[in-house]
Formats: C-alpha cells, structure tokens, sequence
C-alpha cells in the first residue's frame, strides 16, 4: 500500500467545489472516477481543504491510498488521459505513511485576481472579478498590514463557518497591479469559510473609500463581520499553492 500526493490544477467554473455532491459535478468526483478506472476499484481522495464552486486552483493538493497497479511517475500522464479538459494533474509523488495533505499543511497561499476597469469584459469573467471603481493601491496595502501575525478572524468568515476556533496566522498579503489587473496573494496557515474574499473585499472598500482602515481593525479586534467589507464573487480566487 502506498500513500500517493497529487498536485492538481482546476478551472473551478464548471464545478459545484471540489467536496463530491450527489447528482452534481465536482472535482473531487471526477477524479474519483479517473482513479477507480485506474486502479480499478473505489478510491478516496483527500484535499489540502475545499474550495467552492466557480473557485480555481493551480495547485491544490490531494492524498489517497492504493496499491498502484502502474509506477508513480507515470500516474499523472495516465490520469490527465482520463480526466475532462478542466482538471489537469501537475504531479504525482508517494509520501509517508503519516503524510495527510489536510492535516501536515504549513503554509498555503490564495489569489484573488480583480479586473479594475470602466468597461466590462466577458472573456475574462469566469477567472476574475470586476471592480469598476478607481481603487488605491497605497491605501489598500497599508491597510492590509492589520491581517499580518496571529489573529482571531471571527470577523472575517461567512457565518456558515463551523469551526471553534477562529484563531489563524497571517504571514503575507502582497498586493500588485499590472495593467487593469489588480493581484491579492494571501499568505497563511490556513483560512476560514470565505476568509479571504472578505479579506479582499475588505480592502476593495477601503480602496474605493467606501470603508475605513479603522473599521476594518475594529472587525478585526471585535470579531464583528459587520464592520469589514463584503464578500468578493469566487470567481477571481485561486487557490495558488500549498507547503508541508
């Protein structure tokens, strides 16, 4: 038996999230199938964490255990052979027994991609958001210093979020602009339900003046969601990479 960690690109459009659903479309479900054709009986596979629906990765991670009929170094030539055009495996390598790919997680970064231009545009829809207001760039990054460190994020989930504890550590947010695309990559041990589009949306706000740096720090220290920004659309995150 054999513990086996895939790297996996997605384009999250398609899919109702990666967690398998009955009767709907997710990744998860799909490379199930893949795997089962593969290794020729049922297989679970478990993620580094979910992401919902119309959210992307290029580089989700996944472990699953089998008796590998096939060598490793061939596993994802023989899998992306299988898969629809929308999942594409990057890597396949074994691991420790020991190795969980939720549980032995260090770091893990998102990016949330924003579209800041006066006229829309619909070829690019799907991969990001659209924010037709002018947005500062100095404001949003000074003000994003208030996430970095240990923090309680209460304020800063859906109110779907079923965890008890809310305490996660932020180690970067890096905001950039080229062109009309504005970049958030959000650096930490791990994120609550939706943490990160309202971190965005957060500093979406405080960009376009619609909310202040001191309401965002009193959401913050509160763990009062009223007082932080809204919820960003899922379409312009990613989930970019993980770290064990």
């Amino acid at each position: 038996m054999k513990r086996i960690l895939l790297t996996i690109q997605y384009d999250g459009s398609g899919f109702y999230g990666w967690q398998k659903q009955e009767g709907l479309r997710t990744v998860q479900g799909e490379l199930e199938k893949a795997l089962a054709i593969v290794l020729g009986g049922e297989c679970e596979v478990y993620a580094s964490g979910r992401t919902d629906a119309g959210v992307h990765a290029l580089g989700q991670t996944a472990h699953f255990d089998m008796n590998l009929p096939i060598p490793v170094s061939r596993l994802a030539d023989v899998l992306n052979s299988l898969l629809p055009d929308d999942i594409a495996i990057k890597k396949a390598e074994e691991v420790t027994d020991d190795f969980h790919a939720r549980f032995s997680i260090k770091r893990k970064c998102y990016l949330y991609k924003v579209y800041n231009g006066k006229t829309k545009r619909c070829l690019q829809s799907r991969y990001e958001a659209w924010v037709k207001n002018p947005l500062d760039i100095d404001k949003m990054i000074k003000a994003s210093k208030i996430f970095l460190g240990r923090h309680n994020f209460q304020g800063y989930c859906s109110s779907a979020a079923t965890v008890s504890d809310y305490t996660r550590t932020i180690y970067d947010i890096r905001i950039t602009k080229k062109g009309q695309i504005i970049s958030f990559e959000v650096e930490g041990n791990g994120f609550l339900y939706n943490m990160v589009r309202i971190l965005v949306g957060t500093l979406i706000d405080i960009g376009r003046g619609k909310l202040t740096e001191k309401s965002a720090k009193e959401a913050l220290d509160g763990q009062d969601r009223s007082k932080a920004g809204i919820t960003m659309p899922p379409n312009g995150l990613y989930l970019k990479w993980t770290k064990y």
